[in-house]
């Protein structure tokens, strides 16, 4: 049979066109835009690359393009914004889960549906919660960071405290007994936070389960769990128990303040603890505890610890992505409770509950159950909204002048509420 000029013409453009899709359905390589410690916790250290076994049975590797959290927010956004990417995973932070990105996003909704994580019940709720926007699903955590109470039992015990406190009322009052000047000469102050910033703020109003925006969107900042909270951070002030210079500390700053022993308690992020215990840089290696933050005495019969806050990183798909099938199937296995157990013995913070049964991830963080007891409550300090970072500094505005004693709690908090509800939409 002789072959026209034409049909051999369309026979080549549909072999092309064929050859073209069977590229498109098995990429050589799927890219992650990432942190670089998002690459370091899932390719290297004792519980290996919880990639490799997915690129041997699919022979699609995997490339880790990474950048800090600034840069990347800023590359992932502008990739996902072009008419397509070669990007295929993107990490976003819960705070960056903003409405404006279901637009470039893909709904993780019917892949779920269709395929599932493994064991979607063993991952903490908060962090699902925290990714989902009007009822949709866009992202799938990956890395925690859950905050606690880190105590100095030397510090206390010289003050005859045997104990951590067991409610936030009891806490007021062992802050004021540890603030005091040691033997040595060092001033110490009871309690300590790495700003009156409403992330930090909101670990103290979780003691009465209050909230600074609700997840439908409503400031209750001048309801009682608040201004509750900033009292307590008021009267602490007023007593000398909290720094006089609180607003101009930096995160490093109370980290030293920790190591060093100027301040006997503080509530933040649980793996802090490592920094804390650090034998090269404290002065008390292995006398700084973690655990939970207590709830408050008319919560405990509800909580058994306060439902403190939870920060974390996620996996998205970009809406614009070429290769979405294989995207899905790279996150679900890097879902896997294998494979978060690994990343977790690598140094990730898992966010499945299972992890934390593992005697080697017991073994490893000292404070274990008490992590998992408050990631079963966790939630995000607030919901994720295009004005989040305005809303932010008028909480601190508003904060720090109730702290100060330029307004009464109760004033600042009402003050606070009247300038943040316009930004709510």
């Amino acid at each position: 049979m002789t072959l026209d000029r034409r049909t051999l013409i369309r026979g080549t453009a549909l072999a092309a066109a064929f050859a073209g899709s069977a590229a498109r359905a098995q990429p050589h390589k799927l890219s992650i835009y990432a942190h670089r410690v998002h690459r370091t916790v899932a390719t290297s250290g004792q519980g290996g690359d919880i990639t490799a076994g997915w690129s041997q049975r699919t022979g699609i590797a995997v490339e880790w393009v990474t950048f800090d959290t600034g840069p990347l927010q800023e590359r992932l956004f502008r990739e996902a914004s072009l008419s397509e990417t070669s990007v295929d995973i993107g990490f976003l932070l819960n705070t960056q889960t903003v409405p404006r990105i279901t637009t470039l996003f893909e709904p993780l909704d019917e892949y779920m549906a269709r395929d599932p994580v493994e064991d979607p019940d063993d991952i903490f709720p908060g962090m699902i919660r925290g990714m989902t926007i009007a009822g949709r699903l866009y992202g799938l955590p990956f890395r925690h960071a859950s905050s606690g109470f880190h105590y100095n039992e030397e510090i206390l015990a010289e003050r005859g405290i045997t104990s951590p406190p067991k409610t936030i009322e009891e806490l007021a009052d062992v802050a004021k007994r540890c603030t005091y000047t040691r033997a040595n000469g060092t001033p110490v102050v009871g309690f300590l936070l790495p700003g009156v910033t409403y992330p930090n703020v909101i670990d103290i109003a979780r003691a009465w389960d209050g909230e600074f925006i609700t997840p439908d969107m409503r400031c209750v900042a001048n309801e009682p769990p608040m201004v509750k909270a900033i009292t307590l951070l008021r009267e602490l002030f007023v007593a000398g128990a909290f720094p006089r210079n609180f607003a101009a500390l930096g995160t490093e700053d109370v980290n030293v303040w920790m190591q060093t022993g100027r301040a006997a308690m503080i509530i933040n992020s649980m793996g802090r603890n490592q920094i804390y215990n650090d034998p090269q840089r404290s002065q008390f290696p292995g006398r700084i505890r973690t655990t939970t933050i207590p709830v408050s005495r008319e919560l405990a019969g509800k909580f058994e610890v306060a439902p403190a806050k939870v920060e974390f990183w996620g996996m998205a798909i970009p809406r614009n992505a070429r290769n979405k099938p294989q995207a899905w199937s790279l996150m679900k296995e890097m879902l896997s409770r294998e494979a978060t157990l690994k990343a977790a013995l690598n140094g990730n913070g898992p966010v499945r509950n299972s992890t934390y049964d593992d005697p080697r991830i017991r073994a490893r963080v000292p404070f274990a159950e008490a992590e998992r007891a408050v990631l079963k409550v966790a939630r995000v300090p607030m919901p994720a909204f295009d004005q989040a970072a305005r809303a932010a500094d008028l909480f601190k505005e508003e904060a720090e002048a109730a702290v100060l004693g330029m307004k009464t709690p109760q004033q600042a908090m009402d003050d606070l509420v009247r300038r943040v509800r316009p930004l709510l939409g």
